[in-house]
């Protein structure tokens, strides 16, 4: 269940009652006549299914209240309740398969932004993977995929795609265009000063056998990115952060970045070359199969939505009678 809350102007309090109403989904509903100060109005409050919030929120929208006043949506853990139980029977579909488009948004546009601890979180991560490569060191390499923060990006990009959400999509492009070039050039600088002070000697990368399958691009590349991408996809959608962090280090985006600067300091243009490919096939392939597994998802809630209405339809009907 989730739980929801709406300050309304006090005329239009009426409409957002008749909207929970005609909801099989809504149960719980109250009513704080004149509590909200600011802004100023009535708080309905109810327990909505998370199969029937989407419908719920776009009522909700089609009334303007998010702009004359506010709703807002957050999840309910424990619930017992004869009548929640109820409305989670009579919403269609499954709570663990429904996407509330709304809060998908919301969630990837917070990971998506481009402020100082993402820049922090990218640069080391790019620092641990330069590491990794000088030193041969696979669990290094690791370290820096658990640390890299770039998915956030990806799945907005991927969310933005999929729902036409043309300024997460500027926002998410805007903290990757600028995110990476910013941790590759305090990586490529950090290098060169080790280099210069003697705690990183490397002249070839040819001996580096334990860690080069980052830069070696081939048909996998591009399949391990969009198996990724998909898990990364359904992990964020159902809420199961175990996953994302398989997802984490599947793929090898900052390794990729972080080699692309080793190489360039020993001058292997070749192998850097092949490190910033690796780089874009794994963010293409995440952001592809993201967009993917929304459509699919979106396809199969219309199903359900199809259901839902009917169920909504029935419900105004018995609401108007008992009016």
């Amino acid at each position: 269940m989730l739980h929801l809350r709406v300050i309304c102007p006090a005329e239009h309090t009426d409409d957002v009652l008749g909207v929970l109403a005609a909801e099989p989904g809504a149960t719980h509903v109250v009513v704080l006549r004149s509590a909200a100060i600011d802004p100023a109005g009535d708080v309905v409050q109810a327990d909505v299914a998370r199969e029937a919030a989407n419908e719920v929120i776009d009522a909700l929208e089609a009334l303007d209240i998010q702009h004359m006043g506010a709703i807002t949506l957050g999840p309910v853990e424990t619930v017992l309740s004869t009548a929640a139980r109820k409305a989670e029977k009579a919403a269609p579909g499954d709570p663990a398969d429904s996407v509330v488009w709304e809060e998908l948004v919301s969630r990837t546009r917070e990971e998506s932004t481009l402020n100082g601890t993402f820049l922090a979180f990218l640069t080391i991560a790019c620092l641990l993977a330069s590491v990794g490569v000088v030193t041969d060191s696979p669990i290094t390499i690791v370290g820096a995929m658990v640390v890299e923060p770039e998915f956030g990006p990806l799945a907005a990009l991927a969310v933005a795609l999929a729902r036409r959400k043309l300024g997460l999509a500027r926002r998410s492009l805007f903290a990757l265009l600028l995110g990476f070039p910013f941790a590759m050039a305090a990586t490529l600088v950090a290098t060169l000063v080790m280099e210069r002070i003697g705690w990183m000697a490397l002249d070839s990368l040819d001996a580096q056998d334990q860690v080069d399958y980052i830069y070696k691009v081939g048909p996998l590349s591009l399949v391990v990115a969009v198996l990724a991408g998909a898990a990364g996809m359904l992990a964020l959608v159902s809420a199961k952060s175990a996953a994302l962090v398989g997802v984490f280090i599947s793929v090898t985006t900052v390794p990729a970045a972080g080699f692309a600067v080793v190489a360039v300091t020993v001058g292997e243009w070749r192998i850097a070359a092949l490190s910033a490919l690796q780089l874009g096939i794994n963010m293409v392939g995440i952001v592809v199969a993201g967009v993917l597994v929304l459509a699919l998802r979106l396809r199969a809630g219309n199903g359900a939505d199809r259901l839902l209405a009917e169920a909504r339809k029935e419900r105004v009907q018995q609401v108007r009678r008992l009016r």
